[in-house]
Protein backbone atom coordinates (compact mmCIF):
# COMPACT_ATOMS: atom_id res chain seq x y z
CA UNK A 1 0.00 0.00 0.00
CA UNK A 2 1.08 3.54 -0.54
CA UNK A 3 1.39 5.43 2.73
CA UNK A 4 0.07 8.97 2.30
CA UNK A 5 2.62 11.69 3.06
CA UNK A 6 2.13 13.14 6.54
CA UNK A 7 -0.17 10.25 7.50
CA UNK A 8 -0.40 9.41 11.19
CA UNK A 9 0.49 5.78 11.91
CA UNK A 10 -0.56 4.22 15.22
CA UNK A 11 1.24 1.00 16.14
CA UNK A 12 -0.22 -0.37 19.36
CA UNK A 13 -0.93 -3.37 21.49
CA UNK A 14 -2.51 -3.52 24.92
CA UNK A 15 0.59 -2.14 26.64
CA UNK A 16 2.51 0.00 24.17
CA UNK A 17 1.53 2.72 21.73
CA UNK A 18 3.73 4.34 19.13
CA UNK A 19 2.58 7.26 17.00
CA UNK A 20 4.53 7.86 13.82
CA UNK A 21 4.25 10.48 11.11
CA UNK A 22 5.18 9.58 7.53
CA UNK A 23 7.86 12.03 6.53
CA UNK A 24 8.51 10.16 3.30
CA UNK A 25 6.59 9.77 0.09
CA UNK A 26 3.79 7.27 -0.63
CA UNK A 27 6.10 4.59 -2.08
CA UNK A 28 8.91 4.99 0.43
CA UNK A 29 7.53 5.80 3.86
CA UNK A 30 9.85 7.30 6.44
CA UNK A 31 8.15 6.87 9.79
CA UNK A 32 9.23 9.33 12.44
CA UNK A 33 8.19 8.89 16.07
CA UNK A 34 5.86 11.60 17.36
CA UNK A 35 4.85 9.99 20.62
CA UNK A 36 5.40 6.79 22.56
CA UNK A 37 3.56 5.50 25.60
CA UNK A 38 3.89 2.30 27.55
CA UNK A 39 2.03 1.12 30.59
CA UNK A 40 3.26 -1.26 33.23
CA UNK A 41 0.76 -4.11 33.12
CA UNK A 42 1.99 -7.30 34.80
CA UNK A 43 0.10 -10.51 34.19
CA UNK A 44 -3.06 -11.01 36.24
CA UNK A 45 -1.38 -13.41 38.71
CA UNK A 46 1.01 -10.65 39.73
CA UNK A 47 -1.80 -8.10 40.19
CA UNK A 48 -4.37 -10.21 42.04
CA UNK A 49 -3.72 -12.10 45.25
CA UNK A 50 -7.10 -13.78 45.69
CA UNK A 51 -7.95 -17.04 44.00
CA UNK A 52 -11.08 -17.50 41.95
CA UNK A 53 -14.21 -17.48 44.06
CA UNK A 54 -16.74 -20.19 44.66
CA UNK A 55 -20.43 -19.87 45.16
CA UNK A 56 -22.97 -22.17 46.67
CA UNK A 57 -26.50 -22.33 45.43
CA UNK A 58 -29.39 -24.38 46.70
CA UNK A 59 -30.42 -27.19 44.42
CA UNK A 60 -34.01 -28.24 44.18
CA UNK A 61 -33.16 -31.68 42.80
CA UNK A 62 -34.50 -34.39 45.08
CA UNK A 63 -36.53 -31.96 47.13
CA UNK A 64 -39.35 -34.43 47.66
CA UNK A 65 -39.34 -35.79 51.17
CA UNK A 66 -40.83 -39.13 52.09
CA UNK A 67 -41.68 -40.10 55.64
CA UNK A 68 -39.36 -37.64 57.28
CA UNK A 69 -36.43 -38.72 55.15
CA UNK A 70 -35.43 -35.93 52.95
CA UNK A 71 -32.53 -34.53 51.21
CA UNK A 72 -31.68 -32.16 53.99
CA UNK A 73 -32.94 -28.94 55.43
CA UNK A 74 -35.98 -27.53 53.67
CA UNK A 75 -36.20 -30.59 51.45
CA UNK A 76 -33.08 -29.68 49.44
CA UNK A 77 -30.80 -32.46 48.35
CA UNK A 78 -27.79 -30.27 48.87
CA UNK A 79 -26.00 -27.26 47.60
CA UNK A 80 -24.38 -27.09 44.20
CA UNK A 81 -20.97 -25.48 44.04
CA UNK A 82 -19.47 -23.74 41.09
CA UNK A 83 -16.34 -21.74 40.63
CA UNK A 84 -16.54 -18.15 39.52
CA UNK A 85 -13.86 -17.13 37.11
CA UNK A 86 -11.84 -14.22 38.39
CA UNK A 87 -11.52 -11.01 36.46
CA UNK A 88 -8.60 -10.94 34.05
CA UNK A 89 -7.13 -7.73 35.42
CA UNK A 90 -4.36 -7.77 32.82
CA UNK A 91 -6.90 -7.86 29.96
CA UNK A 92 -9.02 -5.14 31.57
CA UNK A 93 -5.92 -2.92 31.71
CA UNK A 94 -5.07 -3.68 28.07
CA UNK A 95 -8.62 -2.80 26.99
CA UNK A 96 -8.45 0.42 29.00
CA UNK A 97 -5.14 1.30 27.35
CA UNK A 98 -6.71 0.78 23.89
CA UNK A 99 -9.57 3.07 24.90
CA UNK A 100 -7.07 5.73 25.98
CA UNK A 101 -5.27 5.40 22.62
CA UNK A 102 -8.61 5.87 20.81
CA UNK A 103 -9.25 8.96 22.95
CA UNK A 104 -5.84 10.38 22.01
CA UNK A 105 -6.71 9.86 18.34
CA UNK A 106 -10.06 11.58 18.91
CA UNK A 107 -8.40 14.65 20.42
CA UNK A 108 -5.91 14.84 17.56
CA UNK A 109 -8.63 14.39 14.91
CA UNK A 110 -10.83 17.09 16.43
CA UNK A 111 -7.80 19.42 16.51
CA UNK A 112 -7.18 18.63 12.81
CA UNK A 113 -3.72 17.19 13.54
CA UNK A 114 -3.99 14.53 10.80
CA UNK A 115 -5.95 13.72 7.68
CA UNK A 116 -4.98 10.08 7.09
CA UNK A 117 -4.64 7.41 9.76
CA UNK A 118 -3.14 3.95 9.60
CA UNK A 119 -3.64 1.64 12.58
CA UNK A 120 -1.47 -1.43 13.18
CA UNK A 121 -2.47 -3.60 16.15
CA UNK A 122 -3.12 -7.23 17.08
CA UNK A 123 -6.69 -8.33 16.26
CA UNK A 124 -8.02 -8.05 19.83
CA UNK A 125 -6.53 -4.58 20.35
CA UNK A 126 -7.75 -3.50 16.92
CA UNK A 127 -11.27 -4.58 17.86
CA UNK A 128 -11.09 -2.71 21.15
CA UNK A 129 -9.83 0.43 19.39
CA UNK A 130 -12.68 0.25 16.87
CA UNK A 131 -15.25 0.16 19.66
CA UNK A 132 -13.99 3.55 20.84
CA UNK A 133 -13.28 5.34 17.55
CA UNK A 134 -14.91 8.75 17.33
CA UNK A 135 -16.56 9.39 13.95
CA UNK A 136 -13.82 11.89 13.08
CA UNK A 137 -11.21 9.19 13.69
CA UNK A 138 -13.09 6.45 11.82
CA UNK A 139 -13.50 8.77 8.82
CA UNK A 140 -9.71 9.25 8.60
CA UNK A 141 -8.70 5.57 8.74
CA UNK A 142 -7.15 4.56 5.42
CA UNK A 143 -5.75 1.19 6.57
CA UNK A 144 -6.03 -1.16 9.53
CA UNK A 145 -3.43 -3.89 9.75
CA UNK A 146 -4.11 -6.71 12.22
CA UNK A 147 -0.52 -7.42 13.30
CA UNK A 148 1.51 -7.00 16.46
CA UNK A 149 4.49 -4.88 15.42
CA UNK A 150 5.11 -2.89 18.61
CA UNK A 151 8.37 -4.68 19.35
CA UNK A 152 9.67 -4.49 15.79
CA UNK A 153 12.13 -2.00 14.31
CA UNK A 154 10.71 0.89 12.30
CA UNK A 155 12.04 -0.63 9.07
CA UNK A 156 9.86 -3.73 9.66
CA UNK A 157 6.80 -1.53 10.21
CA UNK A 158 7.52 0.42 7.03
CA UNK A 159 7.93 -2.87 5.12
CA UNK A 160 4.66 -4.25 6.48
CA UNK A 161 2.82 -1.10 5.41
CA UNK A 162 4.30 -1.22 1.90
CA UNK A 163 3.32 -4.90 1.61
CA UNK A 164 -0.25 -4.34 2.83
Amino acid sequence: MQVPPNALVLVADGRKMLLFRNGGDPDYPNLMVEEAQEQDNPRTGEQVTDSDGRSASASSAGSTSTGGQGGGQGGHAGAARSSMEGTDVHQVQEDRFAKEAADLLRRRALAHKFEDLIVVAPPRTLGELRKHYHKEVADRVVLELAKDLTGHPVSDIEGALKAA
